[in-house]
């Protein structure tokens, strides 16, 4: 089958080459143009899986040229050629510069399609044992103390498991800001994910941050923090979140949907409720 026309993310393995998908593999070998974040990487992929360039152009596009290279690729893509762009390794757009590819080819009414695959921040989340049920994927955090203490702080109240990427060099200090931040919430660190020396820890923050304070460490890290405890509603919380939901629905409709955002008995919310009304 043809490659349908467009503009193709592929998602590329995390560690083990093998883990790329055979969809992948078909868009590297058929695509018109080829493009990656890092063209060595790409390269070598190609080579392991045993795919040729076959004199195809091989673009380099990232944060430092994307200006030059974004409207090469943009034009190919107007000229009815199909463009694969590759990550240097998980799912394209996460963390990634592809972002603002996608965005321009979207802005020029061009297909944007996907060819899904790994990617570090669902690979962490499924073997960290923390909910999954929500999950916030914040990306790097700050380089300062101040800046990623203000960070942590913006986030910290949010319900759901909270995933960040760090560099190794700096995982002694984030993991230290947030058991000063976050408090002994459990966490879980995972490196070099499906690589030889794949690591997994897990342990509350403050445990977390003594143990890795004076060790160096190597490789692709995700920290993965558990949810802040909810918050008991107060009996004022109860009446003004009544008072809204009253303004556009009736006795009993108000008191269930309160007392299902806020879990509470329907049958206290709605005596609370018809006090109110």
């Amino acid at each position: 089958m043809a490659l349908a026309p467009g503009l193709h993310f592929v998602a590329t393995p995390i560690g083990a080459a093998r883990d790329i998908t055979l969809r992948a593999l078909d868009i590297l070998r058929d695509a018109d143009v080829l493009a990656a974040e890092d063209t060595r990487t790409l390269r070598h992929l190609m080579e392991i899986h045993g795919i040729a360039l076959n004199g195809r152009p091989l673009v380099a596009y990232h944060d430092h040229n994307g200006d030059a290279a974004g409207p090469r690729l943009i034009r190919a893509l107007e000229e009815g050629r199909t463009v694969a762009y590759a990550s240097e390794a998980g799912t394209p757009l996460v963390s990634d510069p592809g972002f603002e590819l996608g965005r321009a080819a979207i802005a020029a009414g061009l297909p944007v399609l996907t060819a899904p695959g790994p990617s570090a921040v669902l690979a962490a989340l499924t073997v960290s044992g923390l909910p999954s049920d929500r999950f916030l994927f914040a990306g790097f955090l700050p380089s300062t103390t101040a800046a990623r203490q203000k960070a942590l702080r913006e986030v910290a109240g949010v319900q759901a498991t909270l995933i960040f990427y760090e560099s190794p060099k700096r995982l002694a200090a984030s993991l230290r800001d947030m058991a000063e931040v976050m408090g002994p919430r459990a966490a879980v660190i995972c490196r070099e994910l499906t690589k030889r020396f794949e690591e997994t820890v897990r342990g509350p923050l403050p445990e977390l941050a003594a143990a890795y304070a004076d060790q160096t460490v190597k490789g692709e890290i995700v920290v993965l923090i558990d949810r802040a405890a909810p918050q008991a509603a107060t009996e004022a919380d109860v009446e003004a979140a009544l008072r809204t939901a009253l303004q556009s629905a009736s006795v009993k409709d108000a008191a269930a949907d309160v007392a299902a955002r806020l879990n509470l008995p329907k049958r206290d919310v709605y005596q609370m409720a018809l006090r109110l009304t």
